[in-house]
């Protein structure tokens, strides 16, 4: 079973201006322990402290405050983190989505990976930094794929290493390796970022199916493709009977 950073605590220094010391202390806090999760989020200000227990974040604070930052810290109540991941796959219909010029649609679905392929990535046993051909015959092999959808595999998202997968599976398609870099930028977008309430996706598989692009490259630039991309995955997401994962303590 793998331990992860579950419950997470918002913190800041009593005195502001030791906002320094407290980052400081944070990331030597990280060093320490490797179970711990320190955060500084840019976006809201907070600075989190993520562990895989109530008592295993109060021992981290509590050793922040008197070793590695020597700090007064005050602490918010324990928020504990979910996981979005979908259940099925919508065979009815796929999902679409038109760039802002209205001259590009990508077609897409969504199917949940098997869950032993999705521990395998998290355990760092499947990985896009493997090679090619003993990735492909990996995935043919031991996770039953169809051996041109193997081939087709853009990413691993979020971060380039989480349990979802991007794969085209497009016949025909013209530029599609110069959208890969967009779209694959879109994907990581919802991975990081679920359609539910915002939270990582879990065990998922986007599927390209079709692509409509305009034949001039400065009308199919990432500014269009990204965009396109973020919505039809969300769309797909939304078809796939979209479900929570709370995390649980094994005994």
């Amino acid at each position: 079973y793998s331990v992860s950073p579950v419950v997470r605590v918002a913190i800041r220094p009593k005195n502001a201006s030791d906002l320094p010391k407290l980052v400081q202390g944070m990331h030597r806090l990280s060093k320490s322990d490797p179970l711990v999760l320190c955060i500084n989020n840019e976006e809201t200000g907070e600075n989190i402290v993520a562990g895989s227990g109530e008592l295993h974040v109060e021992i981290c604070i509590n050793d922040l405050e008197e070793v590695y930052a020597g700090v007064q810290i005050i602490r918010q109540d324990p928020i504990v983190t979910y996981q979005e991941t979908i259940t099925e796959q919508n065979t009815e219909v796929t999902a679409m989505s038109k760039s802002a010029n209205k001259h590009n649609r990508i077609y897409m679905t969504a199917e949940p990976l098997a869950e032993q392929f999705a521990l395998d990535i998290e355990n760092g046993l499947v990985t896009s930094k493997m090679e090619p051909k003993e990735f492909v015959k990996q995935l043919v092999n031991k996770y039953d794929f169809d051996k041109s959808d193997a081939q087709g595999v853009w990413g691993f998202g979020p971060d380039g290493e989480g349990p979802n997968i991007i794969v085209d599976a497009t016949k025909g398609c013209q530029f599609m390796n110069e959208i890969k870099d967009s779209v694959v930028s879109g994907f990581e977008i919802v991975t990081k970022n679920g359609v539910l309430c915002s939270e990582t996706l879990r065990g998922a598989r986007f599927n390209v199916k079709d692509t409509t692009l305009h034949a001039d490259s400065i009308h199919r630039g990432a500014g269009q493709i990204i965009p396109v991309s973020r919505r039809v995955c969300y769309a797909a997401s939304l078809m796939s009977s979209p479900r929570l994962q709370e995390p649980i303590f094994l005994a």
